[in-house]
């Protein structure tokens, strides 16, 4: 499946950069408290599509709300750095300070 992340909603796209988060700041462990019903039909349609590979913590391991865990493809990746790439740039365009080689 190839992504682009032109095509995807304002909300996939918060959808996959808080993902992103939970894989590189908690090892994949997903809070449950911070996504809806949308978020997790789109996880599950993404983990059908082999986008990403999400899933359900074993019951004994499950710790308050870190009830669902992710990982990301190369795929994922690829559309997550591009995102990151888009934001720094909208940014930085509209930055509210000077470079000090500016004033």
């Amino acid at each position: 499946m190839a992504v682009v992340s032109t095509e995807m909603t304002k909300d996939q796209i918060s959808l996959l950069l808080y993902l992103e988060s939970r894989a590189v700041d908690h090892g994949g462990l997903i809070d449950s408290r911070q996504m809806n019903a949308d978020d997790f039909q789109n996880a599950g349609l993404w983990d059908e599509d082999g986008f990403i590979e999400f899933g359900r913590v074993y019951s004994k391991h499950v710790k308050g709300s870190l009830t669902n865990w992710v990982h990301l493809t190369p795929e994922a990746w690829r559309v997550v750095q591009e995102l990151r790439q888009q934001r720094s740039a909208r940014l930085w365009e509209n930055r509210n300070f000077l470079k000090s080689n500016e004033h």
